[in-house]
């Protein structure tokens, strides 16, 4: 694993606190733990903190930190250890994640990274000119069977082409990202296969479904 670092002093800001909101969870979370277990809470702290300010600054960490007691390094450790969270500004409206492990590389991954590379920023991890958008490529993300696939924020897209992902990018860069449908953007439900239903093809609507897949597959292959 490479080093990881805190952003440069120029990104850091000067506080942290969490909303009114996030200070109740913060506090149903910790109850969640059984006594002199508290600092067993400090990723899902990193992981609240990260989803209101979009990366995990020092100030969080410090402030996290305190709220369980714990010294700063030991909560520092955490933070850098593990790869799902941000140490440095990603982008405001969507930081989009290429997963690019074996199966989605075989169905074409590479062609996403192309994607991110001309409409965000050649380099991982640097966003746009506007500050809104960027990327990285990470390892699997669980979802081999509907290869390739990103995930923005909490969400996936799968089945996915180079201009499917160029509109899901734009629609993320219009604000519009709500208005894109989670899961696999080909015409499959779920993780059915690709080439379609082998059983259960009694009636019309199955027939008709499995005649749409292989439509997919063909589009997939060009």
């Amino acid at each position: 694993m490479s080093v990881r670092r805190l952003a440069d002093d120029v990104y850091q800001p000067a506080e942290f606190s969490f909303t009114k909101e996030n200070q109740i969870w913060v506090k149903n979370t910790i109850k969640k733990y059984p006594a002199g277990r508290e600092q067993s809470a400090v990723i899902p702290l990193l992981m609240r903190a990260q989803e209101q300010d979009g990366w995990v600054t020092r100030a969080a960490i410090e402030h996290i930190a305190q709220i369980l007691s714990m010294a700063y390094i030991r909560v520092l450790e955490v933070a850098t250890f593990y790869t799902q969270f941000q140490l440095k500004p990603v982008g405001t409206k969507a930081h989009i994640q290429v997963c690019g492990t074996t199966p989605c590389m075989l169905r074409g991954s590479g062609e996403l990274i192309k994607v991110c590379q001309k409409k965000i920023h050649h380099e991982p991890f640097v966003t746009n000119q506007d500050g809104t958008l960027s990327w990285e490529e990470v390892e699997c993300l669980g979802a081999c069977v509907n290869a390739p696939m990103v995930m923005i924020f909490k969400d996936t897209y799968e089945d996915l082409t180079a201009e499917r992902l160029e509109e899901i990018i734009d629609a993320f860069e219009a604000g519009k990202g709500s208005e894109i449908a989670v899961g696999p953007q080909s015409s499959r439900k779920s993780s059915e296969p690709i080439s379609g239903l082998t059983s259960l093809l009694d009636d019309e609507k199955e027939k008709k479904s499995l005649k749409s897949l292989k439509k997919d597959k063909e589009r997939m292959k060009t």
